[in-house]
């Protein structure tokens, strides 16, 4: 019994610290806020980012908009041609401005009125 209320103690606090950190919008509007924090060079444009270790793109839905990187072979990546969240057909890439990327969108990063989308990693 002491074992079970203990393994579950610890399950609970690993699972607590999970929570994402929230980096402020990924837009073209410079009043929007709140601004995204600083971050360490390289974090956006990392070639060898992956779904572990990029900041993840959110709409105002909640709808994932995928990660944030450089990387064209990572099949989540906002970088990756061919890919859901970068390729400029899909209605889910911020790169097709008939989509999630519509500078007619309130939540588009590419609207310059617009709020943007959340970045979390």
């Amino acid at each position: 019994m002491r074992i079970a209320l203990l393994a579950i103690g610890l399950v609970l606090s690993l699972t607590s610290g999970a929570e994402a950190q929230y980096l402020g919008n990924y837009t073209a509007n410079p009043y929007a806020g709140p601004p995204a924090m600083p971050q360490p060079p390289g974090t956006f444009s990392n070639p060898y980012g992956n779904s572990s270790n990029s900041p993840k793109l959110y709409d105002s839905q909640g709808s994932y908009r995928g990660n944030l990187n450089a990387n064209p072979y990572d099949p989540n990546s906002v970088a990756n041609p061919y890919g859901t969240y970068g390729s400029q057909y899909s209605p889910n890439s911020t790169n097709n401005p008939y989509g999630a990327g519509s500078p007619y969108r309130q939540d588009s990063p590419t609207n310059p009125y617009g709020q943007g989308m959340r970045v979390y990693r």
